[in-house]
């Protein structure tokens, strides 16, 4: 596509405004919208704009900066029209004509261009997990789910049926393919899962799809939630990255015979995971209300480590068909919606790509039920904890040597000023305040 089709495609379709997007370093999308008649200059020149008041960027005096539009992601907003008729494209940040050292596109970008050069294409293929929540509460403090369906259920229990069809099929007219889209376990809990692309084209599908599925439940009164756990008692809400690097047309983590035919290549990748998996979680899980979600009982893992049928486990390696040797992959289970999904899949092929790089062996599998294993007996099973907190995770990434260097002095920076800062307000607002549990127990001593 070239600058040419775009102003061209604009005209015949009307397009009336285009939006200008792109993500902080929490992930959170931003954006600027201008009229057709200023594409042309976007385009070509850029977009100035004030970098000092972006979450993660840069201090006031460094605040000009550019947005320049990647014409590859141009796409029509499906669900406008007329004279508001609309697309967007997605920037890559610049500042004074370099790319921004801070951008989570451009840090990804990087990392996928190292496995490049090793002779990699790294593809993602996350299934993202949200909940679709009323707006009108009937008095109650918070949004309550919209259902109380549960996993696989259809209509009528399932209210959000057409929703996600709605959904599925707005994100097929922005050329995203969606490859199943069903209720979860939770009430008012969904999933949808892309098909596995490359890295940096499926982050740019995953902001895209938080962005349509806000957009579409919105128009039926209803608002959507990426937080990995907003209520207690309940499964919460994964973003499971399935992985795996291409030769060409060969997926390398196949090999025929091995066990769980996984290549060496395959191991190696696991076991980099593993050895960075404390820096990991402070960019896959990097919320307060994360660690919330990363306890026994819900389905998400506490444990670090692998297997094939345990789901309790860390990494899980799914089982393929005969003759779909392509569809190779390891999950990683630990990742929630909350993280920004370019700095997510940077840190996590920067970690697999380590474990190639130093031929390391992973540990033996672990099938059978780790919650069942003793305090005790985990270290002979080789088996360590996820970190506990945002601190605790932000410390491991801040020593991590390879993690760090992929995201870049100054994100990593940023990272651990923003945790300081959150976890800083929820002491001051929740922890020094009685809670519910506190009054009920301990009112009447």
């Amino acid at each position: 596509m070239t600058i040419h089709d775009i102003l061209r495609r604009v005209e015949i379709e009307h397009i009336s405004f285009i939006h200008l997007q792109f993500v902080d370093i929490q992930g959170t999308l931003k954006e600027v919208v201008i009229p057709q008649r200023q594409l042309q200059d976007a385009l070509t020149q850029g977009i100035w704009f004030d970098g000092s008041s972006i979450e993660g960027f840069v201090r006031i005096f460094e605040s000009d900066m550019i947005l320049k539009p990647d014409i590859e992601t141009f796409a029509v907003l499906p669900w406008t029209d007329g004279n508001t008729k609309s697309a967007r494209i997605i920037c890559d940040v610049y500042q004074k004509e370099e790319p921004f050292a801070g951008d989570p596109r451009s840090i990804l970008r990087n990392v996928t261009a190292q496995a490049q050069r090793l002779g990699y294409t790294s593809y993602m293929g996350p299934e993202v997990e949200f909940f679709l929540l009323k707006k009108n509460n009937g008095g109650t403090p918070h949004p309550l789910p919209h259902d109380e369906a549960g996993y696989f259920d259809a209509a009528p229990q399932d209210l959000a049926s057409e929703i996600r069809k709605k959904i599925t099929n707005a994100l097929h007219a922005m050329h995203i393919p969606v490859e199943a889209a069903h209720h979860e376990v939770a009430i008012g809990q969904h999933e949808i899962d892309l098909q596995y692309q490359d890295a940096l084209r499926m982050a740019d599908y995953i902001v895209t799809l938080k962005y349509v599925i806000r957009s579409i439940a919105h128009q039926y009164d209803l608002e959507a939630t990426f937080m990995p756990k907003p209520f207690f008692g309940i499964n919460g809400s994964g973003m499971h990255t399935h992985q795996s690097l291409f030769q060409g047309e060969q997926n390398v983590f196949y090999e025929s015979g091995a066990q769980y035919n996984l290549s060496a290549t395959a191991r190696s990748y696991i076991a980099g995971l593993i050895d960075h998996a404390a820096a990991l979680t402070a960019v896959v899980s990097p919320t307060i209300n994360s660690h919330k979600r990363l306890v026994p009982g819900y389905e998400a893992p506490v444990y670090v480590c692998w297997a094939q049928t345990n789901r309790a486990a860390w990494i899980r390696v799914p089982h393929i068909s005969p003759g779909r040797e392509k569809s190779t992959r390891v999950e990683l289970r630990s990742p929630d919606p909350s993280s920004n999904p370019y700095l997510a899949f940077a840190a996590m092929l920067a970690a697999g790509l380590d474990g190639i790089k130093r031929k390391l062996t992973p540990p033996a599998p672990v099938e059978e039920n780790v919650y069942l294993i003793k305090e005790g007996d985990l270290e002979k099973y080789h088996i360590r904890k996820l970190p506990g907190s945002t601190q605790e995770a932000a410390d491991s990434l801040a020593k991590d040597h390879v993690i760090s260097h992929a995201l870049g002095a100054h994100t990593v920076e940023k990272m651990k000023e923003i945790v300081e800062q959150e976890w800083n307000e929820y002491q001051n607002k929740y922890a020094l305040h009685p809670s519910s549990w506190e009054i009920s127990r301990y009112l009447t001593r």
